[in-house]
């Protein structure tokens, strides 16, 4: 997903911006026509030794500039039906958003996921050449990918993908996207379940002008150690989705090359009971629209809350997190003259706000 200067600066603005109400009751209050929220869909990419794949953008780029981001994008009328803008459904789980979701993680890392038609528990593997000439054919639209996948004798994988969460432009915001995330296991393979899995590390190959400069497998907590220091770009909903599954996806203790096959399904289970049965609702059918609510130490930080569900999908049912939030440091872009949210730390509402605790009481 790519957003121009105007549309990036109005992004941060809201991020940076005075406490206000949620960004559904603005919505409603305001006699000016709410952008339409695009949609679009995100890979949380795992690979066989439990870690994450982050893409990172080029410094050249006109958005995002150095920003490490998941794998996804625009939904395309070759991805499928969606139900029209006022019907709610169209802010669901389908499978337009998981092919999609497949499409998208193919263009942008080259990654496949389509299992072989003839063995459906194996993957389809392709060498360099048929992976590059298949994702500039994909990106040109000179072949509709469900075609082409079945030319590689394969079958789209979407039943593969675990919804979750799902993500709401705020609506003061030009250019929104409702963006369905999901979680997507590469099967466990005691050969490619090395310290680096380096198997399934590549750069992408430009099409017409690249995106990415690389892609890389790491484990969630060392993507958000590397933000920490300053080392790389993470935005507010990489970060915190970063953070909730670090604390199921963690190397050896004992700093082995390989975790034992049987630890690293005990933490992809552990990981799947979390995402499909903790909270309420549930991680995978959660919607979040990202809302600040207030700066604290003088304008430095801001806590940005996350039980919003966007203007599409008040009085839906739809819930986001009530119980986190996530202080964001305001960090100064002088030759841009404005300012970048850095995510600092994923907190408990309960713990910033103890009043609204106490009068729950």
């Amino acid at each position: 997903m790519s957003r121009s200067d105007k549309d990036e600066e109005a992004f941060r603005n809201t991020m940076t911006g005075l406490p206000h109400k949620s960004s559904s009751t603005k919505a409603h209050a305001s006699p000016k026509k709410i952008p339409v929220a695009s949609p679009s869909a995100s890979i949380l990419l795992i690979s066989p030794s439990n870690r994450i794949l982050l893409l990172h953008r080029v410094q050249t780029s006109t958005s995002f500039a150095s920003a490490h981001v998941f794998p996804g994008g625009h939904l395309s009328p070759q991805d499928g039906y969606l139900p029209p803008l006022e019907d709610i459904r169209r802010h669901e789980d389908s499978k337009a958003y998981r092919r999609a979701a497949i499409r998208e993680c193919f263009e942008e890392s080259g990654l496949l996921l389509a299992k072989r038609q003839d063995n459906p528990s194996e993957l389809v593997e392709l060498n360099e050449q048929e992976r590059e000439e298949g994702r500039k054919a994909i990106h040109s639209e000179s072949i509709p990918f469900a075609q082409w996948v079945q030319k590689q004798k394969g079958i789209i994988d979407a039943d593969g993908l675990i919804p979750f969460t799902r993500w709401l432009t705020p609506a003061n915001i030009p250019k929104r996207f409702s963006t369905q995330m999901y979680l997507y296991f590469l099967p466990i393979d005691s050969q490619l379940s090395s310290k680096t899995d380096k198997t399934q590390m590549h750069i992408p190959t430009p099409d017409g002008g690249v995106e990415h400069t690389a892609a890389q497998f790491l484990y969630p907590q060392e993507w958000l150690d590397l933000t920490l220091r300053g080392a790389i770009v993470l935005y507010p909903p990489q970060f915190f989705l970063l953070h909730l599954i670090s604390a199921y996806l963690q190397p050896s203790p004992s700093n082995e090359q390989s975790i034992p096959t049987s630890e690293l399904q005990s933490q992809r289970e552990r990981l799947l009971h979390f995402v499909e049965m903790d909270g309420d609702p549930p991680w995978g059918e959660k919607c979040i629209s990202p809302n600040p609510i207030k700066k604290i130490e003088n304008g430095k930080y801001l806590i940005m809350g996350m039980a919003d569900v966007g203007p599409e999908l008040e009085g839906t049912g739809r819930k986001g997190d009530k119980e986190r939030v996530l202080r964001v440091e305001l960090m100064d872009e002088i030759e841009r003259g404005r300012k970048r949210p850095s995510p600092q730390e994923v907190v408990w509402r309960r713990d910033v706000f103890p009043e609204e605790s106490k009068s729950n009481l």
